[in-house]
C-alpha cells in the first residue's frame, strides 16, 4: 500500500499531532475542528485524509481506535509508526528505516505508482519523513494473537514429532505355552490308554 496523499507543507504538522495527544477527542475530525484548534491554514486541511489513510479516522472523520491510541504519550510514537507502515507499505521495501539518504528513490515510488510529477512527488515524500521523524521505527508490531496461538501449536506440534513413535501392542506380543506331562501306566492293557487319550481330548484339547 501506499497512499498518495500529501501535504503542501508539513510545518505545523508537528503541531497538530501534538493537538491530538493534548486534547480530547471530537465527535468528527473536521475542518471547523481543525480551526478551533488552531490551524484555520488550507495547507493544514490535508490532514484530514491523510488521518484516514493513517487509520486515524474512519472515511467519515470519526475518530478510530488507533486515534484514541495514539492520544496516549506513552505509546503515541508507537502507534504512529504502526500507522505509517501500513499506510506506506512500499517504501518499507526500499528501508526498514527510511533516511534522507532514500528519498530520491522514495520519490521515485511516488511518481511511478501513482504516476505524479516531479513536485508531487517530492511533496508526497516529504509527508511521510514528516510523519517519519514523530515516530518510532524501531518498534516491532506485535503479532496478533491468533498467529501467537498459531506458532504455539505449530512448536507443540513440533515436539510431539520429535517424540519416538509408540508402537501400539502387538496381539501376539504376550504368548503362553504350557507344556502336559502325561505319565502314563505301565501296562499292555489297550484299553487303559484309550480311556486316557479319550479323557484328554476331552477336558484339554476341547
Amino acid at each position: 500500500m501506499l497512499t498518495k496523499r500529501y501535504m503542501p507543507s508539513v510545518k505545523h504538522l508537528p503541531a497538530i499531532m501534538a493537538k491530538i495527544v493534548s486534547g480530547t477527542a471530537p465527535d468528527k475530525f473536521t475542518v471547523n475542528h481543525l480551526k478551533s484548534i488552531g490551524f484555520a491554514g488550507s495547507s493544514e486541511r490535508a490532514v484530514i485524509p491523510l488521518l484516514k489513510d493513517l487509520g486515524f479516522l474512519s472515511e467519515d472523520g470519526v475518530p478510530t481506535q488507533r486515534y484514541h491510541d495514539y492520544r496516549n504519550p506513552a505509546r503515541s510514537k508507537q502507534v504512529l509508526a504502526e500507522a505509517v507502515r501500513e499506510a506506506y507499505t512500499d517504501l518499507f521495501h526500499i528501508n526498514a528505516k527510511p533516511t534522507d539518504a532514500d528519498r530520491d528513490a522514495i520519490q521515485g515510488v511516488f511518481k511511478s505508482k501513482h504516476n505524479t510529477t516531479d513536485r508531487i512527488a517530492e511533496l508526497q515524500a516529504m509527508t511521510f519523513f514528516a510523519f517519519v521523524k514523530l515516530a518510532d521505527l524501531d518498534h516491532q508490531p506485535k503479532k496478533p494473537h491468533s498467529e501467537e496461538k498459531g506458532k504455539l501449536a505449530d512448536a507443540r506440534d513440533g515436539q510431539k514429532d520429535d517424540k519416538p513413535p509408540v508402537s501400539p501392542p502387538h496381539p501376539d506380543v504376550l504368548q503362553l505355552r504350557y507344556n502336559i506331562e502325561i505319565h502314563l501306566p505301565a501296562t499292555k492293557d489297550i484299553e487303559v490308554y484309550n480311556a486316557v487319550f479319550k479323557s484328554i481330548k476331552e477336558h484339554l484339547i476341547d
